[in-house]
């Protein structure tokens, strides 16, 4: 793998087909279309795969929404409704089982405010099947959520309170939503990744911190991510890939120029670019400059969609009743 930056399985699919051109050992994949969203099933199947990719051994979804999501309702509500189909399709619960939402992230910095929004628009039932359960109907499942902020606010690790709230309560399922970060900027805010292999909150900027999966907690774990960023260093390798594109195919074929155009390495670029720009911006990422109504329009989205496949039982219609 190269050293451009990318939480999407997809996207280091694509990296490794650019560069091995052909099928990925250790690597399942299938693509489908439904009401207009792109869905990529990435299987990794083994220690092959899991090298090749340089992501851990499971099973990672991609939906890519279409262009115009964010301004006609009638879309949102079929986006939330297939990605609830594929969520459903990875969560094993009968409705007697707990569901526990984790949303990941730092709510005073809006691209990192994914999680905490999604868990703002849940359908939190668990205290609800407690305290009055005669009055609710049977085939609501108990959910219960919590958004725990980043070490730089509370001083714990994310990883640490989910654990304890974990250990207390011992929900059967976790899912965690988070911010990441892309390769692509037309993936930004347009895609959404499940896996079931976890999640290392802060990630996608490089702060790895403590892993959040059944291997640390003991239950399945379901992580849900949207990228909402682009690395600076990213943006800065494909303006230079479009540059050289372009004097390419003026310049003439076999000439000096052409030759030393083409010669270039991507990988050694790629890593010149790290270390000429990282001691000036460092870790810099960008993201869209309409990114408060993005993160409000696929908060609901994300929501909905868990919302939905939690809760069987209900309708859209019938969620919508109870949460903004």
């Amino acid at each position: 793998m190269t050293s451009i930056r990318t939480d999407l399985a997809v996207e280091a699919k694509e990296i490794y087909e650019e560069q091995s051109q052909g099928r990925i050992p250790g690597v399942e994949i299938r693509e489908d279309f439904e009401s207009g969203i792109k869905i990529t099933d990435v299987k990794i199947v083994d220690e092959v795969g899991e090298r090749n990719m340089g992501k851990p051994i499971g099973r990672y979804v991609t939906l890519e929404m279409p262009d115009n999501v964010n301004f006609d309702r009638d879309v949102m509500d079929d986006v939330s409704k297939v990605f609830a189909k594929t969520l459903s399709d990875m969560v094993t619960l009968d409705k007697s089982m707990t569901a526990l939402v984790v949303g990941l992230g730092n709510w005073n910095i809006t691209p990192d405010a994914l999680g905490p929004k999604v868990v703002s628009r849940l359908m939190i039932t668990r205290h609800l099947k407690e305290l009055i359960p005669d009055k609710i109907d049977e085939n609501i499942r108990p959910v219960c959520a919590l958004s725990p902020g980043v070490l730089g606010l509370t001083g714990i690790e994310t990883g640490e309170i989910v654990k304890a709230v974990t250990d207390d309560i011992k929900p059967n399922l976790i899912i965690c939503i988070d911010a990441l970060a892309s390769r692509k900027t037309e993936r930004m805010n347009k895609t959404i990744q499940i896996g079931n292999t976890g999640i290392s909150p802060g990630s996608g900027i490089g702060n790895k911190r403590m892993e959040i999966s059944e291997k640390t907690l003991g239950i399945p774990v379901i992580a849900i991510g949207v990228p909402t960023v682009v690395h600076a260093a990213t943006l800065a390798n494909d303006t230079i890939d479009l540059a050289i594109d372009a004097f390419s195919s003026q310049a003439t074929e076999g000439s000096e120029f052409y030759n030393m155009l083409k010669s270039l390495d991507k990988d050694e670029k790629q890593r010149l670019l790290n270390e000429i720009l990282y001691p000036q911006i460092g870790e810099m990422v960008v993201t869209p400059k309409d990114i408060d109504l993005v993160i409000d329009v696929v908060s609901k989205i994300v929501a909905n969609g868990i919302n939905i496949a939690l809760q069987p039982a209900l309708t859209l219609d019938d969620i919508n009743k109870y949460v903004n």
